[in-house]
């Protein structure tokens, strides 16, 4: 397995998907009952092949992530070559994770204690590889509003 297995929660909003994943893979309803009951080990290879597909599918069509941390607020732009990211810093004790840290920010961008980075990493071999890792790190896929703000304003 490349990535990781979908949760009960997600497999159950792809329960569509997921029966047509095993109709093209020529089980039906009753063998995926009895693969469950008599192969587990099968029924669990399958899960985690579908994770993957579903995994690789929205990697594939992600464009932007977001990770917010009590001091910092990292932006990404995943393009096809490199990853463009923009770091925005708190230096002071507001934690920008709570409402009013980013009411704060919203409000004092041009404050001394906010500082604004840039910087451009080159993915690996495997793309998609490395941006789950920034998911699995607590990132999450965006439409990216921020970065096109933040992007306008520090260019």
């Amino acid at each position: 397995m490349k990535y990781s297995r979908l949760t009960k929660e997600q497999f159950e909003e792809l329960h569509q998907e997921f029966i047509n994943f095993l109709a093209t893979q020529s089980i039906t309803a009753d063998e995926w009952a009895n693969l469950k009951v008599n192969k587990p080990e099968m029924a669990e290879m399958e899960l985690d092949v579908f994770s993957d597909l579903i995994w690789e599918g929205a990697l594939n069509k992600a464009e932007y992530l977001e990770h917010f941390a009590p001091k910092h607020m990292y932006l990404f732009r995943l393009g096809e070559e490199k990853m463009n990211a923009i770091v925005v810093n708190v230096k002071n004790d507001v934690d920008i994770t709570t409402q009013e840290g980013y009411t704060w920010l919203r409000e004092n961008l041009m404050d001394d204690s906010v500082e604004f980075l840039q910087a451009d990493k080159d993915y690996s071999d495997d793309k998609n590889l490395d941006k789950f890792k920034m998911i699995e790190q607590g990132a999450v896929i965006t439409k990216g509003e921020l970065f096109t703000y933040f992007n306008k304003l520090i260019n």
